[in-house]
């Protein structure tokens, strides 16, 4: 018997918030296509919405239930309040599943009747939006103030549209045209059911994603490296852009998904599994482009599992290998070639910092002038920074600079 999304999203969440680990990586049961897309909206709509469900179901509660059983209750509260279900069908549903499970057989009644008030629940769109976790928020707030915060946290909340990336004479979706000339789609679609996605005519790409490739400027014929490349769509903006473009990262999984985009975009680009700090090429590059592993707290408002295992620690070991990689992937510039260097960041740590350490290093290095950008503000140290609210509807995070080597 199929499973009911709404049991797998719930499998989802309590992977996140029990287990601390992203979607991503659980192992899930397998699920019809449609069925899984459905979990996991409702999986990331009720970990946008995690504190507000709690706070919903905290007086009906005697004690925090089992994690199987709260991770139900959470999505079904939030396929209720948030998205607007009928409180029958939920209500019905997730007793069903649980009274289903063997471990959680017991806890069907008490749920029951908890849903059922809960469905009755007025003010919903007056609870506070979820805040982020202590550690990271007062990082932010120490970066860029308290009314900045709050303006992150509420485009987490909204999640995030879908953006495209156009391939130079595609067709277009319908869509809205974003100042930089990404196109956004608002509200759930099928991405494979696009017009123009069997042609190739666009990927999807965040708005902000899309400047870095921009900053290097590619003109015809010259040789790329894109560094750390899967899954692919800044890869495929260079390759657009005329470049002889070699794509490369430490895992051939990713890489699969870029090779299945080249394809089906009709791009070319040498793809090349391997670590970049133990890498050399053949010959020198006129431009880099280093996207470089780093928290992704950029991404939240399409990753609401990340600030549930993100931990401090995570981010002194990426902020080590950012340096490393920068060091290394200078060395794979022709004379006079330049590099940009981003990470999908709010820390400056990982962005301005690393830019201005890396300056300190390498004498010869200097940052240069940035291309017109059509959102975002320009950084003390010559780089550019993005914000997760600088468009309507929201974007990532991003921090990008783009560098050259002064001849000796």
């Amino acid at each position: 018997m199929p499973m009911d999304p709404r049991e797998l999203a719930a499998q989802m969440v309590a992977g996140v918030t029990a287990e601390g680990r992203r979607i991503g990586e659980l192992s899930l049961p397998d699920a019809a296509p449609a069925d899984r897309a459905r979990a996991q909206r409702l999986a990331l709509a009720t970990l946008r919405n995690l504190a507000r469900a709690d706070q919903v179901l905290a007086p009906y509660l005697r004690q925090t239930p089992a994690p199987p059983v709260q991770a139900l209750m959470r999505v079904a509260t939030v396929e209720m309040l948030e998205l607007g279900a009928p409180a029958h069908g939920v209500v019905n549903a997730a007793v069903s599943a649980l009274r289903a499970g063997r471990k959680t057989a017991a806890a069907a009644g008490m749920a029951n009747a908890v849903l059922r008030k809960v469905a009755a629940y007025e003010g919903w769109s007056e609870l506070a939006v979820q805040r982020l976790p202590g550690w990271l928020r007062r990082r932010l707030k120490a970066a860029y103030g308290e009314p900045a915060v709050l303006a992150f946290e509420q485009a987490h909340a909204e999640g995030a549209p879908l953006d495209l990336t156009l391939k130079p004479g595609g067709a277009a979706p319908e869509g809205r045209e974003l100042p930089n000339g990404s196109l956004r789609i608002d509200g759930p679609v099928q991405v494979s059911a696009l017009a123009g996605f069997d042609d190739g005519a666009w990927w999807v790409q965040d708005a902000a994603a899309s400047l870095p490739a921009t900053l290097l400027a590619i003109r015809e014929g010259e040789r790329v490296l894109d560094l750390c490349a899967a899954p692919g769509g800044k890869t495929m903006q260079l390759a657009a852009a005329g470049g002889r473009v070699t794509a490369l990262d430490v895992s051939d999984a990713r890489l699969e998904r870029l090779r299945d985009n080249l394809r089906r975009t009709g791009l070319a680009a040498t793809v090349v599994t391997a670590d970049a700090l133990h890498w050399t090429p053949d010959e020198g590059f006129d431009a880099v482009l280093l996207d470089a592993p780093c928290s992704a707290t950029g991404t939240i408002r399409r990753h609401p599992d990340l600030p549930f295992v993100r931990k401090p620690a995570d981010v002194a070991a990426l902020i080590d290998l950012q340096a490393a990689l920068l060091d290394r992937s200078l060395g794979f510039l022709k004379p006079g070639g330049r590099i940009v260097f981003c990470t999908c960041s709010l820390l400056p740590d990982e962005g301005e910092a690393q830019i201005t350490a890396a300056l300190a290093r390498h004498k010869d290095l200097t940052v240069l002038p940035l291309p017109p950008l059509t959102f975002g503000r320009a950084t003390p140290e010559g780089g550019w920074r993005t914000l997760p609210n600088d468009l309507p509807g929201g974007n990532d995070g991003f921090y990008m600079a783009l560098l050259g080597r002064q001849p000796r």
